[in-house]
């Protein structure tokens, strides 16, 4: 019996018993008392028959948010329309690519988020634990774009805007709790026996960056440029950003690196020991799968290491959340002057994803 059901029962135990309480009131109390174990197995019922329907349709996290409608997953995912992403799976070499193919703002919305979740609930499905042995083996995840000239551009800054003039704490939550979801999900291997790889070809600024920070390697060609710019507006990268460099970098680096705002060529970080694998431009997915299979043989010790970095320098859903959370209440403190800069930033993304695409 729940906490309500309990003080009400007792309630109506009191009435029918106290010598103070009229005795008409209290024949009425005993046969609601009566009645009480019947009505109680009913309610029951009902909130349990309630309950199973709700949680065959959603998923809820720790702190009993909603977090995403469960979709159905097939088994042939790669013969899915996707809008946003396009699928490719190198039976040979094990490998499962995933890019990243915008039309519009090359930025985290939640049409992209909601298919990287279908592919990343698709893995955990047929490769995670418990799952049964998987016709074609997968050994690699690699998620890259298609977008010329941009890996992400980060977080969606339209719609910061509009939530931080609106005062929309909410909204701000909602949508960084999404992103860090996915984001411990890709640092985790979506709970398969797999290594994760990003694939870097062009500009991955912000929360761009961050995604790319979370897998297991970073990989990237020379010309591309990474980099946390938040702090031009006031703000800090709070969907990873701090945690993921610190399994990279001391935190005397880390903090200057989100501190000072720079961008970064490939090679710089390659040289801070932050891009795992630099290749050269145009070479990124042939460095990948040459990559793979020079060390195909010590594929498992080598996975047994990502592990082990994980346990080392661990990286919680709690902390993203935590520190998600601080991110969005930040916000709200921007001025109006931070807002319009960050609007700005939106529109030259725009303008340069019109000019990417009228150069295809």
């Amino acid at each position: 019996m729940d906490l309500v059901s309990r003080c009400g029962f007792c309630l109506l135990l009191f009435g029918a018993c106290h010598k103070n309480v009229p005795q008409a009131f209290r024949k009425l109390l005993r046969q609601s008392l009566d009645a009480a174990p019947i009505l109680w197995r009913v309610s029951m019922d009902l909130r349990s028959q309630a309950v199973r329907h709700i949680e065959g349709d959603l998923d809820l996290d720790g702190t009993e948010s909603l977090v995403i409608q469960q979709r159905g997953i097939s088994q042939d995912i790669l013969n899915q329309k996707f809008n946003e992403i396009d699928l490719r799976f190198d039976k040979s070499d094990e490998i499962f690519w995933c890019y990243m193919n915008q039309k519009s703002r090359p930025s985290y919305t939640y049409s992209l988020g909601d298919e990287i979740q279908v592919v990343q609930d698709w893995v955990e499905t047929n490769y995670g634990a418990g799952a049964a042995r998987a016709k074609d083996p997968l050994r690699y995840f690699v998620c890259g774009s298609h977008t010329p000239g941009i890996y992400n551009l980060g977080g969606d800054l339209k719609h910061f805007a509009h939530c931080i003039r609106h005062q929309d704490l909410g909204a701000l939550k909602k949508y960084a709790r999404t992103c860090v979801h996915m984001q411990h999900a890709n640092s985790t291997g979506f709970g398969a026996p797999i290594i994760t790889m990003a694939l870097v070809q062009g500009d991955a600024l912000g929360g761009g960056f961050e995604h790319a920070l979370a897998f297991d390697l970073l990989v990237a060609e020379k010309s591309a440029r990474l980099g946390l710019p938040e702090i031009l507006f006031n703000l800090f990268p709070g969907m990873g950003a701090y945690s993921y460099l610190r399994q990279r970098l001391s935190r005397q680096e880390t903090e200057r690196f989100i501190l000072e705002g720079k961008l970064f060529t490939a090679a710089e970080l390659y040289d801070m020991g932050v891009v795992d694998i630099l290749a050269e431009d145009g070479k990124g997915e042939e460095a990948i799968v040459e990559y793979t299979r020079q060390n195909r043989k010590r594929f498992h010790a080598e996975r047994a290491v990502y592990k082990a970095r994980r346990l080392a320098n661990p990286v919680s859903l709690d902390e993203l959340l935590e520190i998600t959370d601080m991110w969005a209440e930040t916000a709200l403190h921007l001025e109006e002057a931070d807002v319009r800069k960050m609007e700005r930033l939106a529109n030259a993304q725009e303008r340069r994803m019109e000019r990417s695409l009228r150069a295809i």
